[in-house]
Order: structure tokens, then sequence, then C-alpha cells
């Protein structure tokens, strides 16, 4: 039987089978699963018993809990995560789907604040999950240049002169030694890939070819892209609006008045949405589970892609709901729509003339 080693532990072809049926049958009932109902309603070729043993297995592993003791299992974030990242099939849009989807934007196009509210109002209804847009219009400022002075054996301040004029700064602390190389390595390479780059750009591609440039040292590319971002993205003229926030009175996990208040301070803190966003990949859709963020309402999940034009991150749409949602078509649904979002706004860029008479896109 193959295996593949996750963590250090190792789940078997069977065990994934079971973990994913347990996932599904769990995101549709909403209620703990148990090994009678996989062997009668899922396409399982194994007995009871050898569901059990495999479900207490994958208890012991993290992936599954038992909430009471004669009760059947639930999905962990552990679970949830290595089923997203791993065992989830990608949902195919029906046509009807993509053409309700495309008629929206092009009964929208170039208007960025009206293609928003509409794609959160049909994301709301083809999901059945609130909706979450942003519209970035901070200004734009960029590092020029990076320099660092050392402080210490294991502190250093790394400083960042901005394409304002201004001049920033930023105490990192490591647990690990540094040197006049070690900086020098990083500064360098700040500086040449980094340096009068938009951090809404930045990916986690490079993020990671500069974390191999410096070694045992890589951790430094991370606080430093952290402090990149503290100092040149405000989100203070960032708009951020939910659609269908009553829709989530239809899931037991936020029937209770406590989770409901944990869901509304969330909504209210509008800088944390934000930064979520913000914090996310631009090149792929995000998802974020539980506990992965302290901004995030306990027992729910965030998924959201940024809406990147020419380069330059506009906005971004995201779904909000229970950690049992369905990811396949949330994660479908929001990739085609961004994908779709981004070109829309892109082919509508007003024309300009080159020095040549020929037009261009601005």
């Amino acid at each position: 039987m193959s295996k593949e080693v996750l963590g250090g532990e190792e789940l078997s072809r069977r065990k994934k089978q079971i973990l994913r049926s347990v996932i599904e049958a769990h995101i549709m009932l909403g209620e703990p699963v148990g090994s009678k109902y996989l062997t009668t309603n899922a396409d399982i070729p194994f007995s009871s018993a050898t569901i059990r043993n495999e479900m207490a297995e994958l208890e012991a592993m993290g992936y599954l809990e038992q909430p009471h003791t004669s009760s059947g299992r639930i999905p962990t974030k552990a679970g949830y995560r290595f089923y997203v990242d791993s065992l989830m099939d990608s949902y195919k849009l029906t046509a009807s789907e993509i053409v309700t989807l495309n008629n929206m934007l092009r009964s929208k196009i170039g208007e960025l604040d009206s293609i928003l509210q509409s794609a959160s109002k049909l994301v709301a209804a083809l999901t059945n999950y609130p909706t979450v847009a942003v519209k970035t219009t901070s200004s734009e400022n960029v590092v020029e240049q990076f320099s660092y002075m050392l402080m210490g054996d294991n502190d250093f301040l790394l400083v960042m002169r901005l394409s304002d004029g201004t001049v920033k700064s930023k105490h990192i602390k490591t647990d690990f030694s540094l040197d006049k190389n070690i900086l020098d390595t990083l500064t360098d390479q700040l500086n040449t890939y980094v340096a009068n780059v938009s951090p809404e750009t930045i990916t986690l591609p490079l993020m990671m070819q500069l974390e191999k440039s410096l070694g045992d040292a890589g951790k430094l590319v991370d606080l430093s892209i952290k402090a990149v971002y503290e100092n040149t993205v405000s989100s203070d003229d960032s708009s951020v609006s939910f659609e269908g926030v009553g829709k989530l009175l239809e899931y037991p996990e936020f029937a209770s008045v406590d989770q409901m208040k944990s869901v509304l301070n969330m909504i209210e803190d509008k800088d944390g949405i934000i930064n979520i966003m913000k914090e996310g990949d631009a090149d792929k859709v995000n998802v974020v589970i539980g506990e992965d963020d302290e901004k995030l309402a306990e027992h729910s999940a965030f998924i959201f892609r940024k809406l990147v034009v020419d380069g330059k991150v506009v906005g971004a749409i995201g779904v909000f709901g229970p950690s049992r949602m369905d990811y396949s078509k949330v994660v479908s649904t929001v990739e085609y729509l961004s994908d779709q979002i981004s070109k829309t706004l892109g082919t509508a860029l007003p024309e300009k003339k080159d020095d040549d008479g020929a037009d261009t896109k601005t």
C-alpha cells in the first residue's frame, strides 16, 4: 500500500480516503461522522471495524477529533488543512454559473466599485456564504534603498528610505548570531530584488529565493518583508464591505450568541480583515482556517484572492464561513471570478498615445 509522509507521520492511501470521506460528509451534514454512515453512504470498500480503527489512528495523528464518547468524528484544523492542500478535488463551475459570472462582469466593465459590489452579491448567492470585498486606495509608496545598523550579537536596525522621502527603521531581533557578512548579504538582496518594487507584488517564490541566498539566516527575509509592509502599505483609505452576513445564522457553528459576537467583532475590525488579505499570496487563492490567524473568529474559515491589474493589487474578494465550508466550490468560484475581474479591469484601462503616436495601455 502506498504511503505519503507528512510532518514525520505516514498517511496511507486508505487513511487518506477515509479522512476525505469524513470531511466531505461533515461539510454536508454538519454533524460527527461515524463508520456506519461511511459504509452506507460513501464509496469505501472497507468494513466498519477497519474504518473505526483507521479513524482512531487519524484521531491520534491529530486529523480528527471525537466531540463525545459515543459520537463519530469531526475534522480538526490539521485535517481541514491536509484536505485543502492534498485531498480536495477541484470543483468545476457549471455552464450556468460561468454565464452568470461573465454576464455580471460584462455589464460592469471598468467600474471597480460596481464590480466588487455585484460580485459580492453573486458569490454569496452561489456559495451561500458571506463575502468580503476590499478596494485598495492607499497611496503608492516603495522602499528605494535598504541599509542597516548592527546593534548587538542578535539584533539590528533595518533602515529603509522610502519613495516619499521619509526614512523608516525597524528593530529586528533574532535567536541566532548576526555579523556584517550576513547583513551585507541581506541588504544587497533586498536592494536588488525588493527596492523600488511595490510590496503588494512581492511573491512567495521571490521570498524563497531570497531565503535560500541567506542560508541559515533565511528567517531574516520574512522579518524584513514584514517591516516593508508595515512601513509602506497604508490601509487607512481602503474600503471593506460584507455581503450576506445573515447567511451565517444557517450554520449551527454560529448559533450561539458568543460565537456571533466574535464574528461581528471580526467584521467591525476593518484593519484586521485588510491585514489578513494583505499578508496573503497574490499568486493564488488563500485559505485561512481556524486559528491560522488570531483575527479570524473561532470555528471559521476565510478564502480570498487578491485582484491584480498590471502588477498592482487593486483589491481583493473573499468568502467567510464555518471551518466546514465547501472548500472545493468556494476556491474554484473565487479563483475564476478574481481572474476574470483582473482581466476585465486590465482590458478596460483607458488608451493613451505613446511618443510615436501609437495606442498603448496606461
